[in-house]
């Protein structure tokens, strides 16, 4: 019979184990017996000394699943957590700290902690099946002999599965877990601003600890329908293909889809640019991705001066499974904390597909069911509750919001199969990325077919539902039009003119990355374009006109495009204005 078989079955009968540095005497241990008939009426009681010289003095008393805490060990963590509660939101000085400290240190008094434990029955694959610890729930945090930690993941009758969030190797057949108390949370504040961190908010930046201001729970109840209030306050992108077609709104969660490689994640990393100065904080969860990726955007945002508002949260892939699936849980509770102070926030999780990888291998090591694809069948449940956290909230709530930007990846570009069905059913509309745009030039290679916005002009300023007018449609009689004439040769001439200027907007839409667009640009671009005074620009010629029709206005009507920034609404006379200098410049750039 094994040792933790013997443990479990003298458990059940009237056995408590003693953890202790020397072995206690025979009054001593007269004593614990006494205890055991008093406190636990026990009629029999024996008790098992077991030697640990981790605990440097003092003792551990373990009663069936109950654990009695009198070691030195016991002390030095019932301090540091007390500390921990004491600076918690003190002002940031050193005489505070130094006040706190000798405070704590003079009036410290041990408490016999009891605490509910287990025993480690098997471990492999980040997973720890645990016997014991009968009032355990599902998404605590459990604290192994070694100091690691896990999370409840899975509660069966006789055991519950543990996801680990470190290393197993010190962690073996036997090894005592204790519950914490606490669900599964991380430390935010402001402070996380400007940083690199993991899913459990340690920093991977090489710098210290961000000061935590609060400690938010990765899973919260997203906020009930009389808490929020209609999406109308727009999120611009800088991208104009989205912001003239698919306009996005504070507190929307809208889907970016498509094949890898075809631009996803430039879409989001523009729209982090360009929230520059706007009063809107970012974070950016990477899940799954190489950490050289993740590296190379913090860079970008560096060079950009974009860190300062944004964080990164990152699980790259050789991360566990366990710090996969936290992750943008991690990052959706540091928006929660932004959101309460009133604060909007832009969080992308970049992807979804990885994530529900990841989830996918942690419920088949936990021995749950397969469905479709071999996803376990709450893996719709698995995002909906993420996605249902960003929202707008009522003035009364402080009025912050929260904006995501969840990226799918698909596979040959079937938005049929199973994880971009469930996230397109859960998001307010979709960014669908076409391969075969990406591959012709077309870049943000954005789909207007595939593409919507549930939202719509909700979200849109009145100066871009104006200056956007027939843009779709003209985009979609081009696309139709440009397969049917393809091999005809006789065309008349409004079919050519049709033509040429569907060819103009498709150049009009290009964008490098990097390069956002003010509002009032794009309102100057669409409204020239849309009017048809760049139908005679070669269409090759198109990147460089539009700088400098940019250029040419902004130096000779100023107070125009002022009036646009200002009001955010295009008046006949405005429109007429920009057509007009666009006519002049678009004559002397042809001469």
């Amino acid at each position: 019979m094994s040792k933790q078989t013997t443990d479990k079955l003298n458990q059940t009968g009237q056995t408590a184990f003693l953890y202790c540095v020397t072995p206690p005497t025979a009054e001593q241990e007269k004593r614990f017996l006494s205890f055991l008939r008093d406190q636990k009426g026990w009629t029999e009681p024996s008790l098992e000394i077991r030697i640990d010289e981790n605990l440097e003095s003092g003792f551990i008393l373990e009663v069936g699943d109950e654990l009695y805490d009198w070691s030195s060990a016991g002390r030095s963590a019932q301090l540091r957590e007390q500390l921990g509660q004491d600076l918690h939101g003190a002002e940031n000085s050193f005489d505070r700290y130094i006040s706190v400290l000798k405070e704590n240190v003079q009036h410290f008094e041990l408490a016999a902690v009891t605490m509910e434990a287990g025993h480690v029955l098997s471990v492999g694959d980040g997973i720890a099946w645990i016997d014991g610890m009968r009032h355990v729930m599902y998404g605590e945090i459990v604290v192994f002999e070694d100091g690691s930690k896990g999370m409840v993941l899975s509660i069966e009758e006789d055991q519950a599965g543990v996801i680990l969030f470190g290393d197993d190797r010190e962690i073996s057949q036997g090894t005592r877990a204790v519950r914490s108390g606490k669900m599964a949370g991380i430390s935010v504040g402001e402070d996380s601003l400007g940083r690199v961190l993991d899913a459990l908010g340690s920093p991977l930046d090489g710098r210290k600890a961000p000061e935590a201001a609060a400690y938010y729970p990765v899973e919260r109840p997203a906020p009930g329908i009389i808490d929020r209030v209609p999406v109308d306050t727009p999120l611009q992108t800088g991208i104009l293909a989205i912001d003239a077609m698919f306009p996005i709104g504070r507190g929307q969660r809208e889907l970016i889809i498509g094949d890898r490689q075809t631009g996803k994640t430039s879409i989001a990393l523009d729209t982090i640019l360009n929230q520059k100065g706007k009063d809107c904080l970012c974070i950016y969860v990477a899940i799954g991705q190489k950490a050289s990726t993740v590296a190379s955007l913090v860079n970008t945002l560096e060079k950009n001066d974009a860190m300062s508002y944004t964080t990164v949260i990152c699980a790259t892939a050789a991360d566990p499974a366990p710090l996969q699936y936290l992750a943008p849980y991690a990052g959706c509770a540091l928006a929660e904390y932004f959101m309460d102070k009133g604060r909007d926030v832009l969080i992308i999780y970049d992807d979804l597909s990885k994530h529900a990888v990841a989830y996918r291998a942690l419920s088949l090591l936990l021995g749950r069911s397969p469905g479709r694809e071999a996803y376990p069948g709450d893996v719709f449940y698995l995002h909906s509750r993420l996605l249902e956290r960003s929202s707008h909230l009522s003035p009364e709530l402080g009025g912050g919001s929260i904006t995501a930007l969840p990226v799918v990846e698909t596979l040959d570009g079937d938005v049929s199969a199973y994880i971009p069905t469930n996230v397109i059913s859960i998001t307010d509309g979709q960014i669908f990325l076409e391969n075969d745009l990406f591959f012709e030039g077309q870049r943000p290679a954005v789909n207007v077919g595939l593409s919507v916005s549930r939202v719509g002009g909700a979200a849109q300023t009145k100066a871009m539902k104006k200056a956007t007018g027939s843009l779709r449609i003209d985009l979609a009689q081009y696309r139709e039009m440009a397969v049917f004439t393809q091999f005809s040769s006789d065309l008349d001439e409004m079919t050519l003119n049709q033509l040429k200027q569907g060819k103009i907007l498709m150049e009009l839409l290009k964008q490098p990355l990097a390069h956002p667009l003010q509002m009032v640009d794009q309102v100057i671009l669409l409204t020239a374009a849309v009017g048809r005074k760049m139908i005679n620009v070669p269409p090759k010629k198109m990147r460089e006109f539009k700088p400098e029709l940019l250029k040419y206005i902004r130096e000779n009507a100023p107070e125009l495009v002022k009036r646009i920034e200002t009001s955010q609404d295009l008046t006949e006379r405005d429109r007429d204005q920009i057509l007009s200098l666009a006519e002049q410049f678009a004559y002397a750039f042809e001469a």
